[in-house]
């Protein structure tokens, strides 16, 4: 079975009955689910379990990248807000330098631990420090700090509408594939229905003949 999440690295896919290669400049780079029309006829010649085992094996791969997207998803919607919040209090820092007299300070209240507020007083600043992550920060002046956190801001709005959009084009293939292979199980619990009525007709020929033998023998003694 072709891994469906090889097309995020650009490598070919080979042709498959079960899913369409991405076309060229989808970024999104998810293989496109394909609704299998002729059940009976991709099933000929063999058991459907086959065809159902490959369906599964794309079905978990489709699983696979939406716990990806939604984890991606989640960890944006955790930043953005922080992003924000840091923009208001350098726009804040910004205004208030702006407004502010030669020597006056400004009091500012801010978080000194969990549910313990405190209260401080600072002069006008062209600078401020961000958190970059990883223990790690670093002081830009406001224009500079202000500038990057608005790129900021823009580049996770932007990802996280391309992971909306991802995770909705993601469902549709997962519910396509999970229809794939609910026909293709519901074609093989027929067939061996269909099996096991031939065989039981056969069985039940099988003894008429042996009844029709040994009244002809009794027949034959009489």
């Amino acid at each position: 079975m072709a891994d469906a999440g090889a097309a995020a690295g650009g490598s070919k896919l080979p042709e498959s009955p079960f899913f369409k290669e991405p076309e060229k400049g989808n970024k999104r780079g998810i293989p496109e689910a394909i609704f299998i029309d002729d059940v009976d006829k991709l099933c000929e010649g063999q058991d459907p379990t086959v065809q159902v085992a490959k369906l599964q094996e794309l079905y978990n791969k489709y699983m696979y990248m939406q716990s990806s997207i939604l984890a991606q998803r989640s960890a944006l919607k955790t930043k953005l807000p922080d992003i924000t919040q840091a923009l208001e209090v350098v726009n804040h820092v910004v205004e208030k330098r702006d407004k502010a007299s030669d020597g006056d300070a400004t009091e500012y209240t801010y978080q000194l631990a969990e549910n313990i507020w405190a209260k401080a007083k600072a002069p006008p600043s062209n600078s401020v420090c961000l958190w970059l992550g990883a223990n790690c920060m670093l002081e830009y002046s406001v224009e500079e700090a202000v500038e990057l956190l608005e790129v900021n801001k823009t580049n996770a709005q932007t990802t996280l509408k391309a992971l909306e959009e991802d995770h909705h084009f993601l469902r549709d293939q997962i519910t396509t594939t999970e229809v794939n292979i609910a026909r293709c199980h519901n074609l093989g619990v027929k067939q061996r229905q269909l099996a096991k009525e031939l065989e039981e007709a056969k069985g039940e020929k099988a003894k008429a003949i042996e009844g029709e033998k040994a009244a002809e023998i009794g027949r034959a003694h009489v």
